[in-house]
Parts: structure tokens; sequence; C-alpha cells
């Protein structure tokens, strides 16, 4: 199972005017611990980022599941309620999860999530779909053994 943070991280960077701007970034990042995540983010941002960097703020996020496509260039925050029968009481019950789905745009982003929905065996609604300002995901990548 999957332990999310959503890292963010401030730089520097060479503005389209020229100028040298400082930029706050939005990262998530598959770690252990709060620690770990610190730990990775610094490790992926080393080669991208010249000069310092700060990681300014680590939170859990909890996310169901993820997405991808390798065309699209956004990350979507989806809410989605599960419905669950309660054959007991009779009812129906609704279980919000949140899945993020990688897409080019919002249209792409519902059509990439009712796709992967398919293959659900719960019937489900969904709630909300937001953009986010997410730059890129990393996932646990095992190192490998000399």
């Amino acid at each position: 199972m999957y332990n999310w943070f959503e890292c963010k991280v401030a730089f520097d960077k060479m503005g389209e005017e020229g100028l040298i701007k400082r930029t706050l970034e939005s990262y998530l990042v598959d770690a252990m611990s709060f620690t770990d995540a610190e730990k990775r983010i610094m490790k992926e941002m080393k080669p991208f980022v010249s000069g310092e960097f700060l990681v300014t703020n680590i939170k859990r996020v909890k996310i169901t599941d993820l997405f991808y496509n390798e065309n699209g260039d956004k990350w979507y925050r989806c809410k989605v309620n599960l419905i669950i029968p309660d054959e007991d009481k009779g009812i129906e019950r609704k279980s919000a999860v949140t899945m993020m789905v990688q897409a080019s745009g919002m249209l792409e982003a519902v059509e990439n999530l009712i796709a992967q929905m398919k293959s659900s065996l719960s019937d489900y609604e969904i709630a909300a779909v937001t953009e986010t300002l997410l730059m890129d995901v990393f996932t646990y990548e095992p190192a490998e053994k000399d």
C-alpha cells in the first residue's frame, strides 16, 4: 500500500523576462514517513534544480488510486463516492475516496477515470474533479543491488 505525501519545494527559477524568481512547486511522493518523504523529494529534485532549494511543507494525503496517462501533463484530484449496499439495514451508503488522474484536460480526466472504474465491482458516482498544482508524482522504486 502506498503512503502519499505532498511536498512543496521552493527554489530560484529563471523567469520569462530573464529575471530570477522564487518558485514554489508541489510534488507527490510515495514514502514511508515524513522523513523519508523529505529525503526522497530532495533526491528527486537535485538533478533538476541548480542552486539551493528548500522543502517548505510536507503533508500526508490519502489517495486510493493513481491513474497515469503518458499524454497528460496535469494531475486531477477526483472525489469518488463508492456506493455500498448495507443489506442488514436495507440501505445504500456512500464511501468517499480520492483518486488522482493524469490528463491533458478536465474532460479527458473524467473519461480516463470512467475507463479505469469500468473494472470496479461496486457502483460509484463522481462527486468532484479538480485540477491540482502538482508538477510530478514520484512512486517508490527499490534501489538496485550491486
